[in-house]
Parts: structure tokens; C-alpha cells; sequence
């Protein structure tokens, strides 16, 4: 496992421990005080730790070397784990629902007590930490893994702040439905989640572009002996970029000449746009049309 690999899994095992510990203390707080929103709040940090999991397990597999069977190497696998946080935050947004309509048919008033409210503000305080250190993580490491799941964890904050506004309203006086309104849009929020991750993920894995073209065409043009640039398409993620196209240059170059040409415009890519560019040309000899 190369080192940046190590610092993600390393990021993720921090995060897993401060995941279960607030989904702990969240699912107790609701169920000690027959809570919906809160349960369901405690139920989507347990999720988070879930993914961290399957994160791990993601990029374990993502970090192996390139082999005869994976000659681009296994980084997909670590795209693969992040579509899988999104259908377990589908179904545990499912979940959510259900039991929420169940609430509606055998109603239960929950019972808020001070201590509660203090716990999930301490919850609150701690997702913030875990959002904005993994958040801060990922783009470091610019890890896919890691920026889906910050996505997760933020949604968390969120959530929880929602849910905090809706207990305090039930302990001023308000009806109890607001706390059955609060898991729905708990609910909500977690299926919106899911979609972003979901999106993310799929558009590295469909082969989505990620560059400018118009950016790496002025590069390569600004080199005297180029010519033209034609068919420029871009994979892979910000980590692992592949950047192909048609290059017509002087027919006079030798083949020495074109390559060095060629490693030229790959420094420049990789000063001015992404270091992990990895560029592969086609050449062709420019023939100037005759007027």
C-alpha cells in the first residue's frame, strides 16, 4: 500500500471510531426518550461508520499495484466502495420512512429531557469536527473515498441541527407530529446524500471529463512545433488522470524530437492543470493547406 493510501485508511479508522461513538450516544438518547428523530438521526451516523468500513475495504483492494488482469491498476475499486455508501444510504433512508409511517399508525410521545438536549449538542460539536477534518482530508489526499463520505458526514451536521431545532420545539410546547416531520426530512436529507455520493462516483466511473479542453489545448499549442490539436478526451479522477489526443506537429521532426516534444507538454499539463496527469498522443505530420 503506497503511503498515500495508508494516510486515507489511516483517516478512516479515526473517523470510524468518532462515527460509532456519536451513533451511540444518539440511538440511546432516542430510545431513552422514545424519540423518532432522534433514533432516525442516530440510525444515519451509524451509516457513517458503515461506510468508513466499506471505505476501508475499498481502498485495501484500490491500493494494489497494477497486475496482468488490471493494467490501469485497482484505484476503481475505491469509486466502487463510494457507489456502495450510496445504496446503503438508499436503503437506510427506506428504513427511515417506513418507520416513520409506523409512527404515525401506533404514535408514541417522546419524552425530551434537558440531559438529552446537552447530549446531541455534544454530537452536534463532534460531527462538526469529523466533517470538517475529513472534508479537509480528502482534498489533500484527493481521495474519492474520503470526499464521499465527508459528503455523508456532513449531511449529519445538518440533521442534526434539524433535529436538535425540532426537540426543543416539542419541549416548548409544540405537538408531538413535529418530531415524526423530523425523521422524514431526516429521511430526506439522507436520500439527497446518497444521490450526491451516487453522482460523484458514477461520473468517474462512466468516464466522465475532467479537465478543460480548451485549457490543455493553449498548452500543447504553445509549443512552436505543434501545429494543431484534434480528439482531446480526459478520464479518471482528480488522483488518476488520462489525457489522450491527436497532436499534428512538423513533419521534420524526428522521432526522438517528437517524443521529447511530447514529455514537454505532459510537465506543462501537469505544472498548470493536475500532477497526476498521465498524457498519451497520437501524431500526425502537419501539412499546410496550398492557397
Amino acid at each position: 500500500m503506497d503511503n498515500n493510501f495508508k494516510k486515507v485508511s489511516r483517516v478512516l479508522w479515526i473517523i470510524l471510531f468518532a462515527n460509532l461513538a456519536v451513533a451511540t450516544v444518539k440511538i440511546l438518547i432516542g430510545n431513552l426518550v422514545k424519540s423518532a428523530s432522534i433514533t432516525a438521526d442516530g440510525f444515519h451516523s451509524l451509516t457513517d461508520g458503515a461506510s468508513n468500513i466499506v471505505g476501508l475495504i475499498g481502498i485495501s483492494i484500490a491500493s494494489k499495484p497494477v497486475d496482468e488482469c488490471h493494467p490501469y491498476g485497482h484505484r476503481k475499486f475505491e469509486t466502487l466502495a463510494g457507489l456502495f455508501i450510496a445504496a446503503m444510504l438508499f436503503i437506510i433512508g427506506a428504513n427511515i420512512v417506513i418507520e416513520g409511517i409506523d409512527r404515525i399508525i401506533n404514535p408514541v410521545l417522546p419524552d425530551i429531557s434537558f440531559e438529552s438536549i446537552i447530549m446531541l449538542i455534544g454530537t452536534i460539536l463532534i460531527n462538526i469536527v469529523i466533517c470538517t477534518y475529513e472534508y479537509n482530508m480528502g482534498k489533500k489526499l484527493k481521495s474519492q473515498i474520503l470526499i464521499s463520505d465527508s459528503m455523508h458526514t456532513r449531511s449529519d451536521l445538518f440533521i442534526s441541527l434539524g433535529v436538535l431545532l425540532t426537540i426543543v420545539s416539542i419541549k416548548l410546547g409544540l405537538p408531538h407530529i413535529v418530531d415524526l416531520i423530523a425523521s422524514f426530512v431526516v429521511s430526506a436529507f439522507i436520500f439527497h446524500s446518497a444521490y450526491e455520493i451516487f453522482k460523484y462516483n458514477k461520473d468517474i466511473l462512466v468516464d466522465r471529463s475532467v479537465v478543460d479542453v480548451d485549457k490543455v489545448r493553449d498548452i500543447a499549442l504553445s509549443f512552436e512545433q505543434v501545429k494543431g490539436i484534434d480528439n482531446i478526451r480526459s478520464r479518471g479522477s482528480e488522483e488518476d488522470v488520462y489525457i489522450d489526443m491527436h497532436i499534428m506537429m512538423e513533419s521534420s521532426l524526428s522521432v526522438e524530437k517528437s517524443h521529447e516534444l511530447i514529455h514537454r507538454i505532459e510537465e506543462r499539463i501537469r505544472e498548470d492543470i493536475n500532477k497526476n496527469v498521465q498524457l498519451f498522443t497520437h501524431i500526425e505530420p502537419y501539412k499546410p493547406i496550398d492557397r
